[in-house]
């Protein structure tokens, strides 16, 4: 637990996650506000409860929610505050609240075709119905209100929403332009990079996102925004932004430059290449070795060094 300053208190609390621990911020303003809410689990209660009591508060003190985004760690204690009016995020987190059974079907017949265009054997599929085991951690509800880029924080004026997807389709951040602090979810992490998860497309899109690509124009974005105290939602609080989002970039344009040596007088499928790019975890980490290894060859087919031919109903990739 720290005391950043007279209006925001990070507390940390323990995940059963590879992660490790979460931190999410009490904002004091008009209304004592909550961003995020952990894990559910009994660790991860009895922390919170124990922080808030090292700074004068209580569960029953907490009036709203704000939520960076719709992942299990950051959505877990939401039904935990009896007096919270207010439940705010982006408004495709209410899918992941409401547990939509009509969207999740919806995501797991994405997933089927997705693993099929990827040419992942059907040995894998059964990590398709790995979902379920994740929502336990997750909290359940409906969101009241919803935000999105350039809207303010209700009842802290002083807070600025910045879309940052990427790591999520859901991804918010939060910027106090007075003092350059910015809240940042998992966007913006000092020791490790945010894993550009692939999702499902929502409601009104035709097709899924590009994460990847979407994440390097986020970052660009809060380069512009002179960010000089990031408080993340894992790892340490940090000040060297701009060497932080440089190093991002190398690390993964390094990494894109590794795929192309591994298409290079090759025609491969992205679980093929996933293969090669993460030889010792793709099989116990499937779903985020091929998000990641997605993400770099749409970066590259974005850059005109790939192309994408589709075959029987797989996709093949070679360099242009």
């Amino acid at each position: 637990m720290q005391v950043l300053d007279k209006t925001v208190s990070q507390l940390t609390i323990p995940t059963p996650f590879a992660v490790g621990d979460t931190h999410i911020y009490v904002i004091k303003g008009d209304t004592l506000t909550l961003v995020d809410a952990g894990v559910k689990t009994k660790e991860a209660w009895e922390a919170l409860q124990f922080q808030l009591k090292e700074i004068g508060y209580h569960p029953n003190d907490i009036e709203q929610i704000i939520l960076t985004h719709h992942h299990p760690d950051h959505i877990g204690l939401i039904e935990q505050f009896p007096r919270v009016q207010e439940l705010i995020g982006h408004k495709h987190v209410d899918v992941w609240l409401k547990r939509d059974e009509m969207f999740f079907q919806h995501y797991k017949e994405f997933y089927k075709a997705y693993f099929i265009s990827c040419g992942v054997p059907e040995t894998f599929y059964p990590l398709l119905e790995q979902l379920p085991k994740l929502l336990h951690f997750a909290g359940e509800g409906a969101l009241t209100q919803t935000i999105d880029e350039g809207d303010l924080l209700p009842g802290h004026p002083d807070w600025q929403v910045i879309e940052t997807k990427g790591h999520a389709q859901t991804h918010l951040s939060f910027y106090r332009q007075h003092d350059h602090i910015f809240i940042g979810g998992d966007h913006l992490l000092h020791h490790i990079s945010p894993n550009p998860i692939i999702e499902p497309p929502y409601e009104e899109e035709m097709e899924r996102a590009r994460p990847l690509l979407q994440y390097r124009r986020n970052l660009t974005k809060c380069l512009a925004l002179g960010i000089q105290t990031v408080l993340p939602g894992h790892g340490i609080i940090f000040s060297d932004v701009e060497d932080v989002i440089m190093k991002r970039f190398q690390k993964q344009e390094a990494r894109a430059e590794k795929v192309l040596q591994i298409l290079r007088g090759n025609e491969l499928t992205p679980f093929q290449v996933c293969q090669q790019l993460f030889p010792r975890k793709y099989e116990k980490q499937l779903d985020l070795t091929l998000s990641e290894t997605i993400g770099q060859l749409d970066y590259l087919e974005s850059e005109g060094a790939i192309q994408k031919n589709v075959k029987n109903g797989i996709d093949f990739y070679a360099q242009t």
